[in-house]
């Protein structure tokens, strides 16, 4: 059959030859351009997903939007090579409808080759000139997380829980330490990135304890400069005018020489737990001395050495200072604003509650805060409240020392604030559950403060600095708030106390609801609130701290910071409960990913009781979990 193809003349191959030709070449021209053309596409998408991880670091770090435009475009191009015809569009996350994401989108013209001519040599009437073709890459941030769990350390946490054969406490601990475990467990796939998820605990009841150990912080008010330093005590009072306590250059300062080697020291709380002091036994001190035998002529002829003692007293403390601080003076309770010594308001001031007076009223009740003798024969009450001199004598022999919450300590119940641990690592992951393990239920509730060093715990700045920038993008930081009660301040006759001082209150976190803040005509718990400041009754207390709680709320709010509320075994049958309810869902802040049923964003609230606590827990876990999870 070759021998035959070879010889024929007749020219049929050729003609077959020629016709197959065009279809042979064209095939080849598709075949070049549609390689080169998947070339290009394919470095666009590798420079697309380039610039969209590059960009993205860049937008954790905090760059300026016009900064992350800028670096988008010159990396893309960058990565291109010899491409030419590709653009880029780039929507930040801040601008994304999506929320939280940065997309990027290449747009590419290929112009081929051959596909022109070979579409023409076919008869086609537009010859393809070029072909658009597009992708899109975006990218979730891998957010951060710094969480303060705020939660509820009072006696009613000590109740059995409803629909729970458990106490409210232990609930909470294991729901608590279930959503550590969980975020922890997720951050662990963030090798890449340091500390991604931080837990803090501030455990609250009527006061916060900041721990004992940052008693010479930069923050704390170690001079007593703060205006709410001294309100409760009168250094003017002592007797002995070689032993006096005087403001001097703006501090208040041991004067005199009966104060021995402790004279020109600085008089504040810190230093007044040293002063307080308590015989604790006797030592028997001998002293030899050379003593004359005879005279004669004013003169000693003979001379003889006597021992002599005498008992003394051993002194030992009494009480040391063991974390709490008391509310900052208005406006400053409510917010992070960072602490200085050139705002003396602004810095924090240890709880001291005083010793009132020992008198009993005709109830035969005493003050709640006596432990001291009063050591002076005043009939007024309040003079003998706050008498200075007091302190400085030591307390009888079998005067107990006292502890957490007792004596100068007391409305002290809780420990001290956790701050932001990494629990990414094993050991930070056992310290913040040993923390919430810890926990014990006691005291009265103040919702406001806990909140507040909430904040202060997340925040970036002092006085708990673990935290990244507040600035910082890709990074949230988020408050959880759960309270089982009403926000509460008591009158002593509702303890069953006397309040022969006219104090109004007994002491907490805001001093003393009877006594104005200086310089102002209300005291701190009224301040900035509508309530009635004359009004001194429980329930008007409580009225004034849920002010507080909401504007510390929208404080925080607004700087950012993402606030959830559990209302645990509340009910809306009780009226300062149901107030406690509303104020709590007011608190919070709205989702990012959930709706409600109205399809506004959902309230980041949960009215739970301790049999559903733990259902409550997973869905703030889950929540958590949509802030960092990489889509």
């Amino acid at each position: 059959m070759l021998r035959r193809f070879l010889s024929d003349t007749r020219g049929n191959y050729m003609l077959m030859t020629a016709a197959a030709l065009v279809p042979i070449l064209g095939g080849m021209a598709l075949a070049v351009d549609y390689t080169e053309m998947s070339r290009q596409r394919q470095l666009t998408l590798n420079a697309l997903d380039a610039a969209g991880i590059a960009t993205a670091r860049r937008v954790v770090e905090g760059a300026t939007d016009e900064q992350l435009h800028a670096y988008a475009q010159d990396f893309f191009k960058a990565n291109l090579g010899d491409i030419e015809g590709a653009s880029l569009t780039v929507v930040l996350p801040k601008n994304n409808a999506g929320g939280g994401t940065l997309k990027l989108t290449a747009d590419l013209k290929y112009r081929p080759y051959f596909l022109p001519a070979f579409s023409s040599l076919m008869g086609g009437e537009n010859p393809t000139a070029e072909i658009d073709f597009n992708a899109t890459s975006e990218i979730r941030l891998k957010n951060t997380l710094e969480v303060a769990l705020v939660l509820d350390n009072s006696g009613s946490m000590d109740y059995v829980g409803s629909g729970s054969g458990k106490k409210r406490l232990v609930l909470l601990k294991d729901a608590a330490k279930d959503l550590v475990d969980k975020l922890a467990s997720q951050a662990g796939q963030m090798k890449q990135v340091s500390k991604p998820v931080q837990f803090g605990l501030v455990p609250f009841a009527s006061s916060v304890n900041v721990g004992s150990q940052y008693a010479s912080a930069s923050w704390m008010d170690t001079n007593g400069i703060s205006p709410i330093h001294h309100e409760n005590f009168d250094w003017s009072a002592f007797p002995n005018s070689n032993k006096k306590i005087e403001l001097s250059g703006g501090v208040y300062v041991k004067k005199g020489s009966a104060w021995d080697d402790e004279e020109g020291e600085i008089v504040t709380r810190f230093s007044l737990f040293e002063d307080m002091q308590r015989v604790t036994g006797h030592t028997y001190v001998t002293t030899t001395e050379k003593v004359c035998k005879k005279w004669k002529k004013g003169a000693c002829k003979k001379w003889k050495w006597v021992t002599s003692g005498t008992w003394e007293e051993v002194h030992g403390s009494f009480a040391s200072w063991q974390g709490c601080v008391e509310a900052r003076p208005a406006p400053y309770n409510r917010t992070d604003t960072p602490p200085s010594s050139s705002n003396p308001a602004t810095l924090y001031v240890p709880l001291f509650a005083p010793d009132e007076t020992d008198n009993w009223d005709s109830w035969a009740r005493r003050a709640r805060s006596n432990y001291w003798d009063d050591l002076t024969s005043s009939s007024n009450n309040y003079n003998r409240q706050k008498y200075g001199p007091k302190y400085f004598e030591p307390a009888p022999y079998g005067t107990v020392a006292a502890l957490l919450g007792q004596g100068p300590n007391d409305g002290c119940t809780t420990n001290a604030i956790t701050p932001l641990t990494d629990v990414t690592a094993s050991a930070g992951l056992t310290a913040v559950k040993n923390a919430i393990d810890s926990m014990a239920a006691s005291g009265g509730t103040n919702v406001p403060e806990g909140i507040a060093w909430g904040w202060r715990v997340v925040s970036g700045g002092l006085p708990f600095n673990e935290g990244r920038p507040d600035a910082e993008k890709g990074n949230d930081k988020v408050v959880i708030v759960l309270t089982d009660g009403a926000n509460t301040y008591y009158t002593p006759s509702s303890l069953g106390h006397n309040d022969l001082a006219d104090n109004k209150s007994i002491y907490s976190a805001y001093g003393y609801a009877g006594r104005n803040q200086p310089g102002e005509s209300k005291s701190r718990l009224f301040m900035n609130t509508t309530v009635n400041s004359t009004n001194y009754a429980n329930d008007n207390y409580s009225d004034a701290l849920n002010e507080h709680m909401l504007g510390t709320c929208g404080n925080a709010k607004s700087a950012g910071v993402i606030v959830m509320t559990v209302a645990l075994d509340l009910s809306s049958s009780n009226t300062s409960q149901a107030a406690q309810i509303a104020a709590l869902k007011d608190c919070s802040s709205n989702s990012r990913f959930r709706r409600g049923s109205n399809g506004d964003p959902a309230k980041l609230f949960w009215n739970a009781t301790s049999g559903d606590l733990d259902d409550v827990f997973k869905e703030i876990a889950d929540e958590l979990s949509n802030l960092r999870i990489v889509g």
